[in-house]
């Protein structure tokens, strides 16, 4: 008598969209761990993650795609203040740790000469599988991000924010970049890490849709083809995270120190407060067709790109629109305590000075890469200048 057959498995069901404050925000950052002798990468996450297990800490510790990487995320937090007072505990407890071990954290999108093929996969389930589908981009993924959530009024509200947040992409790269040196070489390019998040193929830009039963109707499709499982699957600039009622904006580069990251989440606060307060603009699908040039001008000339603005087609320094930005969201920013983030970022727009600038002229001065590597391991524990 023949078995019976497998019954087919469940298609995946997109999950409702949870509650969560509007406007509050978590923070995630993922960092290098080196060596302090030749300052390359080292394989010491799961040594860090032991000793981090026994300090009481305000977010989270967790492995990354291989072993020499680990990310650190914030609880909820209500301002850039809470932020960068959390990544502050964080971050001393990691100094800490990483002293024990003779080893030192890093901010930075990418290690400055690293080489991919040294990097070992770490173990877990999910990124053995990863491994096994996209293979050397898997560890080619040795690259470190900052991810800022924000909260949402109810999933509508979401979309219509990740929308409206899409034609901020550029800003966010630029003010970020940290990410000029890959395996050695200046690749002309302020962000390249974001050129190895391009390769996968789900990345790019969310599905132009305005309602949450639209946007179900999407991922009902996608996940029928097999293709995507489950939200994970996504690698978008910005994705909807419905387990925490959030968007999550994924273009920053980790930044260099951890008060650059709390600006970068005040500065995301504040465009939420514009965007619901005042609902400045309508997203429109149009407003696409210059995502792909602008994003690109940001990650190869950060401040120094130009912007297409969507609505006009007027061509402008990306460094003036956002100062121009800065100028709307001020008035949100003062009313949220995000006033001295907005500054330090209009200091630095208005400078043309980014972390990769930062790391350019450090070179040029040191010409040792390991030296660089080496300073920006004093300027994450706070020791240099910000």
């Amino acid at each position: 008598m023949e078995a019976p057959a497998a019954a087919p498995a469940a298609a995946p069901v997109l999950e409702p969209f949870q509650h969560s404050q509007a406007l509050s925000l978590g923070v995630e950052l993922e960092l290098q761990l080196v060596n302090t002798h030749d300052y390359d990468l080292a394989p010491y996450s799961d040594e860090m993650l032991r000793l981090m297990a026994k300090m009481p800490l305000p977010g989270a510790v967790v492995p990354e795609m291989t072993s020499s990487m680990i990310e650190v995320s914030t609880g909820v937090c209500h301002s850039s203040a809470e932020v960068l007072g959390q990544l502050t505990q964080m971050r001393d407890a990691l100094v800490r740790c990483a002293d024990k071990l003779n080893i030192a954290c890093v901010g930075g999108g990418t290690h400055p000469f690293q080489q991919w093929h040294e990097q070992r996969i770490y173990d877990r389930p999910r990124f053995r599988q990863l491994s096994e589908l996209y293979g050397y981009l898997s560890k080619q993924f040795t690259i470190f991000g900052q991810h800022v959530h924000i909260g949402c009024p109810d999933a509508d509200s979401a979309l219509l924010m990740l929308h409206r947040m899409s034609r901020y992409i550029p800003h966010f790269i630029a003010l970020s970049a940290s990410s000029p040196y890959v395996q050695g070489q200046d690749t002309q390019f302020d962000s390249a890490r974001l050129n190895s998040v391009f390769a996968f193929p789900m990345s790019g830009r969310a599905p132009y849709t305005l309602s949450w039963d639209e946007f179900g109707k999407f991922f009902a499709k996608t996940t029928r083809t097999g293709v995507v499982k489950s939200m994970k699957d996504f690698y978008w600039d910005i994705r909807p995270k419905p387990e925490y009622g959030t968007i999550e904006i994924r273009v920053f580069d980790t930044p260099l120190t951890i008060e650059r990251a709390a600006a970068l989440a005040g500065f995301v606060q504040a465009l939420g407060s514009w965007f619901l307060t005042e609902q400045p603009f309508t997203p429109q699908e149009d407003d696409y067709m210059v995502y792909t040039y602008n994003r690109f001008q940001a990650c190869r000339f950060g401040l120094e790109a130009v912007y297409v603005e969507p609505e006009s087609g007027e061509h402008l320094p990306l460094r003036e629109h956002i100062l121009r930005t800065m100028d709307k969201v001020e008035p949100h920013a003062r009313q949220l305590g995000a006033g001295a983030a907005i500054e330090q970022l209009r200091a630095s727009a208005d400078r043309g000075a980014n972390d990769a600038r930062w790391l350019r002229e450090t070179h040029a001065r040191e010409r040792l890469l390991a030296e660089v590597v080496r300073q920006a391991a004093e300027r994450f524990r706070g020791r240099g200048a910000r």
